[in-house]
């Protein structure tokens, strides 16, 4: 078993994005996997479903998670979708039905997961390991592993557009199947708001950071600088401009590229859609509250400008200056 990067008994430091699907969370981590001392693993909750193989790249990401699964010892019993449903979903908090089949495959799943984590910062020889698997529940899980330091990103996206980007590929005369799928995609962002905000604020302060993804465009270096002082790392900002995604295992269509380029927007208008804004209205003050947040450095330096006490000396006349 690996204990650490070069066996050395340190804790390999996990950053885990945690938040709704399609919230921004691959260009996140390829971000942070391109600061030295990290690699980016992608959504690692899907190796149980295709441990020797990632999903797209070419052979040297085959030849990584091939490398990854020979270090990772009696993980059969779990292959398939059973962790996935028991443990790792949010919709498991909703089945006490599975009760004592989690309680059964949570010493297993534990071992494995915690394997699995050194595995992939042994082959990478990198001290973090991002995770951008989503679920608050598999935070959950990985918060309880030795060897394994867990930093919690909680990133969340205007839920507009969370829900666009999962009928995006609907034709607009699928009218009945884009109702219901938002719908089934306003329940499910509402249990998984409600696990994500309670896991975030029972996760010890200094190992926690709320992002917004409209944020991160805003200003990409300043929240990841914030994210990696989190962090404790030293490690240099990359070229937003050419970013190398690595060997994830799995995540959106950008992992298909070897490379891709952020620039910093300043503004992002979400999609209209009242029904989703009604939904989730009462998320805004909830998320609001959430301590600490990364903050883009330009509204940062107006909120410290606005906080300055008032002068008390009177104004030089204008004609003396």
């Amino acid at each position: 078993m690996s204990q650490g990067v070069n066996g050395d008994g340190e804790p390999v430091k996990l950053v885990y994005v945690m938040g709704a699907g399609h919230s921004g969370s691959t260009i996140l981590g390829i971000t942070l996997g391109n600061c030295e001392g990290f690699v980016y693993a992608g959504e690692l909750e899907e190796w149980l479903m295709s441990p020797e193989r990632s999903r797209w790249g070419a052979a040297d990401r085959q030849q990584f998670w091939s490398a990854v699964r020979a270090r990772v010892q009696g993980a059969e019993a779990l292959f398939g979708g059973e962790a996935n449903r028991c443990l790792e979903r949010s919709s498991a908090a909703l089945r006490p039905d599975l009760w004592r089949r989690r309680r059964r495959m949570r010493p297993l799943y534990g071992r494995v997961a915690g394997e699995l984590i050194r595995a992939v910062a042994d082959v990478a020889q990198a001290r973090y390991v991002v995770d951008t698997s989503h679920f608050p529940l598999r935070a959950r899980e990985l918060r309880r592993l030795a060897g394994v330091e867990l930093y919690l990103i909680h990133l969340v996206r205007d839920q507009r557009a969370v829900v666009a980007s999962n009928t995006r590929e609907l034709s607009p005369h699928e009218v009945a199947e884009i109702r219901w799928r938002k719908l089934t995609m306003n329940v499910k962002l509402w249990l998984t708001q409600l696990l994500a905000i309670e896991t975030f604020v029972t996760h010890p302060r200094e190992r926690r950071l709320f992002v917004r993804h409209e944020d991160f465009l805003e200003d990409p270096s300043g929240v990841t600088r914030q994210i990696l002082d989190m962090l404790g790392s030293p490690a240099e900002l990359p070229d937003l401009q050419s970013l190398a995604v690595g060997a994830p295992l799995q995540g959106n269509q950008l992992i298909r590229s070897q490379s891709v380029a952020i620039r910093a927007a300043s503004s992002h208008r979400p999609p209209q859609d009242t029904a989703t804004r009604l939904a989730q209205a009462v998320w805004a003050p909830l998320l609001s509250r959430l301590r600490p947040a990364a903050k883009p450095a330009a509204r940062a330096r107006q909120r410290s400008v606005s906080r300055e006490p008032a002068t008390s000396e009177p104004p030089t006349p204008a004609h003396s200056r």
